[in-house]
């Protein structure tokens, strides 16, 4: 079942340029909001991104250093 939020203390340059993309995209406030807080909740946050990587470089037991990130770059170049 959908629960309301409510958000205080929102500064009105920031009120104004939420509700400017919202009727750029023929929205309302309500229909843009709930539209990004949907397309943020669908994306893992960063910690948990970085979490992944780790393991996935811990479970391929494959380390490239700097140094080669910069040769294979510097390489690909010429």
């Amino acid at each position: 079942m959908p629960v309301q939020i409510t958000i205080r203390d929102v500064p009105d340059d920031v009120r104004n340029e939420l509700a400017s993309r919202a009727a750029r995209r023929g929205q309302s406030m309500q229909e843009f909001l709930r539209g990004e807080l949907e397309r943020i909740a669908s994306r893992p946050s960063n910690d948990v991104l970085l979490q992944e990587v780790r393991r996935r470089v811990e479970a391929s037991g494959t380390r490239v250093t700097a140094a080669e990130i910069l040769e294979a770059r510097d390489a690909d170049r010429k």
